[in-house]
This record gives structure tokens, sequence and C-alpha cells, in this order.
């Protein structure tokens, strides 16, 4: 049994931190998610991550899921009894990677890739979804119609996703009208700088949100060194996979993610070092769920 040790939250809005964990089913440990039963998979990565009144209690979804975000563009057919059962599932557009993809934006149908997007988010009854914010390619008006069709489609409010090119007076509308909404910037090129820029306005977006029952996503953010100081509603990174490609492992030290590098001279497995390292990092997602 795991005990988090953590004062309690003063703000009744704030219950602590979904941490996302995004591509969590591809890299190396892609072959265990398709190879075994749902369960058994299920199973692997939440040993020791809950109470057992919590675990023998199937009725309760919040300590029997992972929190998992996957983009629309890598979504296949296996994932789908994940999606609808073992996952507490947040779903990204995925039109940037379409765009890179394509290598020509100037023949993207979008109307067409939004219309596939909207028809695998009622097929699936997914609740978290993104807009295709791609307000560089197209611009803010088209990003908007693009917003209001897709949320015609479904019948369901998307999530919003402030740029920094939107403005505050947008930002203020958004936190207005939607009960989520997202950061983004955090994932692209320049994102040191951008970060830390960020770093300066954050607790006044967040108070801003907050006072408006406003819950925020934090887009490719989570710094582990920084992340306790901000009070997102949620987070999604892929720094899981990070130590598998640098040849290190993840221990979750009951309070945050510690880095072991291995001795030299040695070679980590791949598939064994994948596991194990999402493993610790969905025990460090059930306690930011109490804690952050």
């Amino acid at each position: 049994m795991e005990i988090y040790l953590c004062a309690p939250h003063s703000n009744h809005f704030q219950k602590g931190m979904d941490i996302y964990l995004a591509g969590a089913a591809t890299g190396n440990n892609n072959y265990l998610w398709r190879k075994e039963k749902p369960d058994k998979v299920m199973n692997l990565f939440l040993a020791g991550t809950h109470a057992e009144k919590n675990r023998a209690n199937s009725n309760n979804d919040f300590a029997q899921k992972i929190h998992v975000l996957e983009s629309f563009y890598y979504i296949d057919d296996w994932m789908i009894p994940y999606i609808k059962n073992h996952w507490n599932f947040m779903l990204d557009s995925g039109a940037f990677t379409f765009m890179n993809d394509t290598k020509n934006t100037k023949g993207v149908n979008w109307d067409e890739y939004l219309e596939r997007y909207a028809l695998f988010i009622n097929t699936n009854d997914i609740n978290l979804f993104f807009e295709l914010d791609i307000d560089s390619v197209v611009g803010l008006k088209e990003v908007e119609r693009l917003r209001k069709k897709l949320e015609s489609l479904t019948n369901k409010k998307c999530i919003p996703v402030w740029h920094k090119s939107r403005g505050l007076d947008y930002w203020k509308w958004m936190v207005k009208e939607y009960d989520y909404v997202a950061l983004g910037g955090m994932a692209s090129a320049d994102k040191k700088k951008y970060r830390t820029e960020f770093k300066k306005y954050c607790h006044q977006l967040l108070f801003m949100a907050h006072k408006n029952n406003c819950k925020v996503h934090a887009l490719g953010f989570t710094e582990i060194k920084t992340l306790h100081r901000y009070k997102f509603d949620s987070v999604d990174s892929t720094a899981w996979i990070y130590g598998n490609r640098g040849g290190f492992l993840y221990r979750f030290n009951g309070r945050t993610i510690d880095k072991i590098q291995k001795p030299n001279g040695t070679r980590l497995n791949s598939k064994k070092a994948a596991i194990h390292n999402f493993k610790e990092w969905v025990k460090y997602q059930k306690y930011a769920e109490k804690c952050l």
C-alpha cells in the first residue's frame, strides 16, 4: 500500500492535478498494450499505486484508471477497449502532426479532417477533446469556424487552446464561456524561452480561470521541479519516455520523480525499462491526483 503525505488543498475547487501521460501507447511498451488483455495490463501498471480498498472497489473509476492523452493522428483500433474501460482519456486533435506529415498545408482539407475527428468523438463518446488550434496556419477566424463546427457535430464543448497571440482579452472570454481550457505553446520549438515568459503571467491566468470555475490544462508541461508551484488542473507530457531514450530509469520517491543513471558499461533492456518508467510515472500520477 502506498501512503501519500500531503496537506489538504485550501481551495475547494482545486482537488489536485491530473497528469496525463501522452504517447502512453507508443514506444517500447507498445507491444505490451497490444499483446496482453487490457485487464492484465492495467493490473500491471496500477499495482501498488493506491489502497487495497480502492483496488477492490470495481466502481471506483478514479482508482482503477490511468490518465492518458493520445493524438487522433495515432489512434488505432486496439486502443478502443482502453479508451472505453481503462483510461481517463483526453484526445488531442493531432492537427499539427497531420499537417507536418502532409508537408503541404495548402492542400489540407481541414473540414474533412475535422469531420473524421468528430465522428471518432461521437462513436467512442469522448468527453475531453481539444479544438484544432492551428491559428498559425489558417488564422484565428478560421479556427473559430472549425471550433463551432466541431461543437455542432459533437453536441459537446471542446477544450479551446489559448496561445499568446490570442491576447489577454481572448483568455478572459474563454474562461467565461468554457469550463475547461488549455494553455498551448509549451511544446513548441522555442519552449525554453516561451516557458520563461509564460511563468511571469501564469498565476494571473490561473487566477482568472479559477475565479470563473474554469479548469486549466497545460499542454506539454511536466517540468517536475516547478510543477508544484502552479495550480493547473491537469497537464500532459511525454517526459516518461525520455528515460528509455536517454538510457536511465525513473523512480517515484513518494513525492517526486528521481532519475537513476545506469552504471557505466551496462545497457538497458529497452522494453523492461519502458514498462518500469511508465509504472513509476503512474505512481507519480496517483500522487499528483491527491497532493499537487
